[in-house]
């Protein structure tokens, strides 16, 4: 079981690829600035890069033979005494482009889209226009803009792939798939992330960006049900090795707590909860970190431990009523109502349920839709109204139809769990067969 994260080692310089023409000038441009500032500063190449980058990496990057990452950017200017933007002073597509990547990297989303929009109005042409809709598709995603992420990474794929920029294209179709699963289309969204893995190698591709296509594709497994599918996953990214900033190792470890929760390992998504916890609060990740208290109040409460799912629905609450994210207090709901539920406070966890169902309705999130409904099902059925948890889990089943297989086999259980109880084995029979043929 994993416990513990690699440090984050520099990153390697030998068999590049040649940049393009476009990033070759920006690779020139940002290492005249780089050695220039670290000349003033009075700076070796090694005192530069120590701790975290190594003397033959900030010299490829001063001679132009490689971009710097976003965080290395960021990196460099503070050991510099300075910030980002002292590398990005023009006014040409090129660096206002940087700059919207950088506010993408600080998770500033908004402020990225409006970089990349200001671009695009411009009406730039070929690979200029593909690079900021990719920025822009990345942005949309963040905002939780589904459809906009769809139709700008759409866009940005076409224009990459015609100028044979083969590794943008790879993120262009990373960020069309996770659109795809954020617009609740699971079927597309494993097609496209698993055509993209194929097409990737450890040895050829960027590992952030294989790193990054295991975990999605991990959640994509997640939501399915297959908790254990998901795991291999995780522990194939996790084993890459790659430079991940506390983001992604954030993100890495938020998925395998939730792969482990769903697997029935609980002390494993105890623990890699917490990792994630700290390490999106160390990034102020405040959306992100309001997620993972959710997912570690639903694993306490499968533990057992009630005052502990409690605290950290509460944590989450403060949080997501700090960002008013309506979409993410649906799924808050429902769990509230199952700590109450699981208190004895029948009253209570109804009308929880019902309030999360219908807060889920209003903002179009079928997931928390699917499952505060079951909850209200489950109440009903605890007060003795078997009529209204048939009448609520027959709504929750046509809701869940064309959803994921898990979500929809959730339901029909609950439901045939409830026809056997009332006597009508019939049913029972054929929803737990139904259940039972879903792939």
């Amino acid at each position: 079981m994993i416990r513990t994260m690699t440090t984050p080692t520099a990153p390697k310089t030998r068999n590049r690829q040649s940049l393009a023409k476009e990033d070759l000038d920006l690779a020139r441009q940002v290492g005249a600035r780089l050695k220039a500032a670290r000349a003033r500063a009075g700076l070796t190449q090694r005192e530069v890069a120590e701790p975290r980058y190594t003397k033959a990496y900030v010299s490829a990057l001063e001679n132009g033979l490689i971009k710097p990452s976003m965080a290395a950017l960021r990196f460099l200017a503070r050991r510099l005494g300075t910030v980002p933007s002292a590398f990005l002073a023009d006014e040409d597509t090129q660096w206002q482009r940087l700059e919207g990547e950088l506010r993408l990297a600080a998770g500033d989303w908004q402020a990225a889209a409006d970089r990349f929009q200001t671009i695009l109005d411009t009406d730039p042409a070929g690979v200029a226009r593909g690079l900021c809709l990719l920025g822009l598709a990345e942005a949309s995603y963040r905002l939780g803009r589904s459809r906009e992420t769809i139709a700008q990474a759409s866009e940005a794929l076409e224009l990459l792939s015609a100028a044979r920029r083969r590794a943008e294209a790879q993120r262009a179709t990373y960020w069309l798939a996770a659109g795809h699963h954020a617009n609740d289309d699971p079927a597309r969204a494993r097609m496209l992330f698993e055509e993209l893995l194929a097409a990737t190698t450890v040895e050829d591709t960027d590992p952030d960006l294989r790193v990054r296509i295991l975990i999605a594709l991990a959640m994509v497994e997640v939501h399915a049900g297959e908790a254990n599918k998901a795991i291999g996953l995780l522990e194939e990214a996790r084993a890459i090795g790659a430079d991940l900033d506390d983001r992604r190792r954030a993100t890495l470890l938020y998925s395998l707590a939730q792969s482990y929760r769903m697997s029935g390992d609980l002390e494993g998504a105890v623990q890699t909860g917490i990792e994630s916890l700290a390490l999106f609060r160390s990034v102020d990740a405040r959306s992100e970190a309001a997620s993972i208290e959710n997912e570690l109040a639903l694993t306490y409460l499968g533990l057992g431990n009630l005052d502990a799912a409690e605290e950290h629905a509460r944590e989450a609450r403060l949080g997501m009523e700090r960002d008013r994210d309506l979409f993410l207090l649906a799924h808050l709901g429902e769990t509230d109502a199952r700590i109450t539920l699981a208190r004895g406070d029948l009253t209570l966890a109804g009308h929880q349920a019902s309030a999360a169902a219908e807060l889920a309705a209003e903002q179009g999130n079928q997931s928390a839709l699917v499952d505060a409904l079951v909850t209200v099902a489950r109440t009903a059925r605890q007060q003795g109204d078997p009529q209204l948890a048939f009448a609520t889990l027959e709504r929750a089943s046509a809701i869940a139809e064309g959803g994921p297989v898990a979500r929809l086999r959730l339901v029909l259980t609950e439901w045939s769990e409830l026809a056997a109880e009332t006597g009508d084995h019939a049913t029972a029979y054929g929803l737990s067969r139904r259940a039972l043929d879903l792939r």
